[in-house]
């Protein structure tokens, strides 16, 4: 549009909901199914507002039958209907129709609250094909409908009532988020659990109507989050340090903040053996899932604790420095923080920016749990134990991995594997790395790739289970350290994505239990020490066939067992198949295994995806972990769906 055509005509004014409209990600942070969710937290977290202030015990939620229709009831003061004299309109319907209009600016009406911004509800309604408003107050309940953010009546008065409190029924509109979105009834049921936890005292159910039995949920957790922490530790399949420990419980009612008294906090903390460190925060009843000035003060009110403890009692390892990240492996950790006046990074809430919160979180953690070591030593030495091995393991990994970039190429072809056949490219983005099982598979597949730009990398039998193994261990395992110096992009703290010499990694195994067996164990070592290439979707499992069919001059490929009775179903009447079953790669000749599994134009290959971490965390853990139990009652569970066994 050139000066001349650019005037005030090519100004837009948008009016009312429509900004919502226009821009929804600028509200609930995108379109997608957590955009889709954030409509129902919306409205959730505004009857549990009333629930944190006194005014309700209960929140009901249902989902209906099509799955993309809920309704959220609660048994608060009931959202007020009489008129405001300036709108001309019921205090209902601004709220519901006009951005930043709520009940939350004065603090005599709420003195903690999730939505401080007054756009919650107004964007829910803006952004669903319908809506309907249900309120009982003063003796009568009232009801109202919507539909994009305008209303389809007018407020009238349905008929006289006991009790107190507000329904909202709403539809997301499709033209908004698409014919096919729809809610997802286990996130909400784990979503409403989470909010019982952090109430105590509070009654939450959810009643799912997709379900043929249209079950009921009911959770009410008066345990708090010291209860919550005991759940999520067991989810996450990691013992506590020591065994049975109950963890940390902290609650502070005098926390100094802005503003008259009001903020609080409750925390719940433990060490485990998992390797990672695991927090869940919430600000006045909201996930902050990336964090912020309150989670920072946990962290650094842990640590100080921890090396008061540690220099009060010269429990000091010699030799060995103690990071904060050595203190905080294993730490899983629930805190709950209440204040009058958030400041949140955007309307989704992920994030608290408040700067009182890190010295109020940290002023009340350190001091108390330092004085619960003290009272604890048993615990405190256990804890103690677990942080010097973690720091141990830390420097080990350090110099083994420099070890290994060490071996690592300087340029594109110096210190690789010996028994590595590169391929000629140096474009990552067109290279492709087969990892082999065994070195006369690995012969078939060198002669049958495209050395221009598949490498071979066979190896000798079934690699180390890093999921039992230490960091140092793993990297002393040569098949192990050959991978990672074929893959060129360093290890632990030195990863570096860039320096990756192949973008596509396929798992080449044979197409039976020690093949899948193999297969596991390096997708466990990729999880546990190269989750990163996973992510990015470099890691792949190639398809190579179990069985060959030939009928006439046809030929087909069979997958596993399944594949193969679905080929020969599929024959025409009076085909007589001859079926090939291969033990293994290296029974296949080089063209076999290029047409069937190296070639691009043919090839199948499943790409590793991670949904659930921890899930996928949990999974490894029974499978490949130390507990025998686990694994056994895994294969038990699973036996009869078993019809052969390799022998």
């Amino acid at each position: 549009m050139s000066a001349k055509d650019y005037t005030a005509k090519s100004i837009q004014v948008l009016e009312g909901l429509e900004p919502v409209r226009k821009r929804p990600a600028m509200y609930i942070g995108g379109t997608d199914t957590r955009g889709y969710h954030h409509l129902l937290w919306e409205i959730v977290d505004n009857s549990i507002d009333e629930v944190i202030n006194g005014h309700a015990t209960r929140v009901d939620v249902t989902l209906r039958p099509d799955g993309r229709t809920v309704t959220v009831s609660d048994d608060g003061r009931g959202i007020p209907v009489d008129e405001m004299p300036k709108y001309k309109k019921s205090a209902l319907e601004v709220i519901l129709t006009t951005l930043h209009a709520g009940g939350k600016f004065e603090r005599g009406n709420y003195f903690h609250s999730g939505g401080l911004h007054g756009v919650g509800s107004s964007v829910v309604n803006a952004l669903s094909e319908e809506m309907i408003a249900v309120v009982k107050r003063d003796g009568a309940e009232f009801k109202q409908a919507f539909s994009r953010g305008i209303p389809t009546s007018k407020l009238r008065q349905v008929r006289e009532v006991r009790g107190h409190g507000t329904t909202v029924t709403f539809r997301p509109d499709a033209e908004i988020f698409g014919d096919k979105a729809a809610f997802d009834s286990a996130v909400i049921r784990e979503r409403l659990e989470g909010k019982s936890y952090l109430h105590r005292g509070m009654i939450v159910t959810f009643r799912d109507e997709t379900l043929p039995e249209r079950t009921v949920f009911e959770f009410r957790h008066d345990g708090g989050i010291a209860e919550y922490l005991t759940k999520v530790i067991a989810e996450r399949g990691k013992s506590t340090v020591p065994p049975g420990s109950p963890g940390f419980y902290l609650e502070r009612n005098d926390l100094a903040g802005k503003g008259s008294g009001g903020v609080r906090c409750e925390i719940a903390l433990g060490w485990t053996e998992a390797t990672d460190e695991h927090v869940k925060s919430y600000v006045n009843g909201i996930p902050t899932g990336s964090g912020g000035t309150h989670e920072n003060g946990l962290r650094a009110g842990v640590v100080k604790a921890v090396r008061n403890y540690i220099s009060t009692h010269e429990l000091g390892p010699k030799g060995v420095t103690l990071a904060a990240e050595d203190i905080r492996e294993g730490l899983i950790c629930i805190l709950s923080y209440y204040l009058v006046e958030p400041q949140f990074q955007g309307q989704t809430k992920d994030r608290l920016n408040n700067p009182e919160a890190l010295g109020a979180i940290d002023g009340a953690v350190r001091p108390a749990l330092e004085q619960y070591l003290n009272e604890n030593k048993t615990i405190a030495e256990a804890v103690v134990a677990r942080i010097i091995l973690a720091a141990r393991a830390r420097e080990a990994s350090r110099a083994a991995s420099q070890a290994v970039i060490r071996k690592t190429a300087v340029s594109h072809r110096l210190n690789l594997p010996g028994k590595l056949a590169d391929c000629a490219s140096t474009d990552p983005l067109e290279s492709e790395l087969f990892i082999v099982e065994g070195d006369s598979a690995g012969g078939s597949a060198k002669q049958g790739r495209d050395r221009r730009t598949q490498a071979i990398l066979p190896l000798r039998g079934k690699v180390l289970n890093a999921e039992q193994a230490s960091t140092s261990k793993v990297l002393s395992n040569k098949e192990l350290q050959d991978i990672v110096s074929a893959l060129g992009c360093g290890f632990g703290s030195e990863f570096d994505p860039e320096k990756l010499r192949y973008h596509k990694v396929f798992l080449l195994m044979d197409a039976d239990s020690d093949g899948h067996h193999i297969a596991t164990l390096l997708l466990t070592f990729f999880y546990r020490h190269l989750p990163e290439l996973i992510r990015r979707g470099h890691v792949y499992i190639a398809q190579p066939p179990l069985y060959r069919v030939d009928v006439g001059k046809e030929t087909f490929w069979a997958l596993d067992d399944l594949d193969k009775e679905r080929i020969i179903k599929g024959l025409r009447a009076g085909a007589k198949p001859s079926i090939q079953r291969f033990k293994g790669l290296g029974e296949m000749n080089p063209e076999t295994l290029k047409t069937t599994t190296l070639d691009p134009k043919n090839r199948t290959a499943l790409r590793v995806r991670i949904v659930n971490e921890i899930e996928t965390d949990r999974v490894l853990n029974e499978l490949m972990g130390k507990d025998a139990s686990a694994r056994f009652r895994f294969i038990m569970e699973r036996a009869g769906d078993v019809d052969e066994l390799d022998v």
